[in-house]
């Protein structure tokens, strides 16, 4: 098993990274409700844009609420409901909860595959028709079992730091490559079942993945130097991806909070109604319709069509649907938020 050694720089930078983290998951504590689902659906789809999969806010919402026209937003979605199981699983490291995380990602869109180890030999980076030109071979299959039982025990550690830790696992998952398909996102929601296990995270995801954005030529560089020996730059790339998404995660936050101060300014109903409770609703679900709001907020059809009309005069929801029936309601500042975030996260950084 590997006893990871890293430079003192290398060390301090993690260390630094880490600290940051934790400082941006405690800043986030005491407005888990309306942020904690929107950073996780915002990682989730930083992780799926690595895999060139991208969709704008609006289709991903619209998925979440049921439409399967745009096949991207419903496999980001997917991905979305991988890192919710991920962290559900933070406290048991193990070979089941992987097949569970890649169960959920792939039980729609490739249900033959999902939640069980390949039984053929892959490769990356050459043609379909053989690993003779490939950047990379993984073992083979007969070996993937052992060698994730391997990775476990390496996760379960709890004598190393906890990003170096992540980095290097994640790198050993996306080495081994025990899928024939979804290993990088579920590779990644793996990070954050292990920093929310071992107590890094405890109240939000930080979107690591998209600090991983900003340059994807070095994430897949460091993959490259981890499986040639080198461990030091994939420990650096976790943790000036970690510096990236907690600034970029601030950012989001703070135009949020300036959206959701503006909507509270023109509300004019008593504290007690139910409009007060469904603004946290629209910063979590700015593609909506009543009856997620009743979901939502247990509340009647009567109650959530109330809320939402008084939302839609004060200028925090537009309908979007055009007709009498099945309505659905758009918070269009809160779309634009989230795209300038995904913006930035997939901007190189200079």
């Amino acid at each position: 098993m590997l006893d990871p050694v890293l430079p003192a720089a290398t060390a301090a930078l993690a260390d630094e990274a880490t600290a940051e983290l934790a400082r941006f998951d405690a800043e986030m504590g005491s407005e888990i409700a309306p942020f904690g689902a929107i950073l996780l659906r915002s990682e989730s789809a930083a992780s799926s844009r690595i895999e060139n999969l991208t969709a704008s806010a609006r289709s991903i919402a619209l998925a979440e609420l049921g439409d399967t026209s745009k096949r991207n937003a419903t496999e980001i979605v997917a991905n979305t409901n991988a890192m919710t199981a991920a962290i559900a699983l933070a406290d048991r490291l193990d070979a089941a909860a992987i097949l569970a995380m890649h169960a959920v990602l792939l039980d729609e869109h490739a249900p033959t595959i999902a939640g069980k180890w390949r039984t053929a030999q892959v490769w990356i980076g050459s043609s379909s028709y053989g690993p003779q030109t490939a950047s990379f071979v993984p073992p083979q299959h007969t070996r993937v079992a052992a060698a994730i039982d391997d990775l476990v025990r390496f996760m379960q550690r709890d004598d190393l730091p906890v990003l170096p830790q992540a980095a290097i696992a994640h790198a050993q998952f996306e080495t081994i490559h025990p899928f024939p398909d979804g290993n990088g996102r579920t590779g990644r929601a793996l990070v954050h079942c292990l920093l929310r296990g071992k107590r890094l995270t405890r109240q939000v995801t930080v979107p690591v993945s998209a600090g991983l954005l900003t340059d994807t030529d070095r994430y897949f560089d460091a993959l490259t130097a981890y499986r040639a020996g080198d461990i030091q730059p994939i420990v650096e790339r976790f943790a000036g991806a970690s510096f990236d998404s907690v600034v970029n995660g601030r950012q989001l936050v703070a135009e949020l909070r300036a959206i959701r101060d503006a909507w509270s300014d023109s509300i004019t109903s008593r504290r007690q109604a139910i409009v007060w409770r469904a603004l946290d609703v629209v910063l979590q679900h700015p593609v909506l319709d009543n009856a997620l709001v009743q979901r939502e907020l247990d509340v009647s059809a009567m109650g959530a069509e109330a809320a939402i009309t008084e939302l839609v005069e004060v200028g925090a929801l537009r309908e979007i649907t055009g007709g009498r029936r099945n309505r659905r309601y758009a918070a269009v500042p809160v779309l634009a938020a989230l795209d300038a975030f995904a913006e930035r996260a997939g901007r190189r950084a200079p």
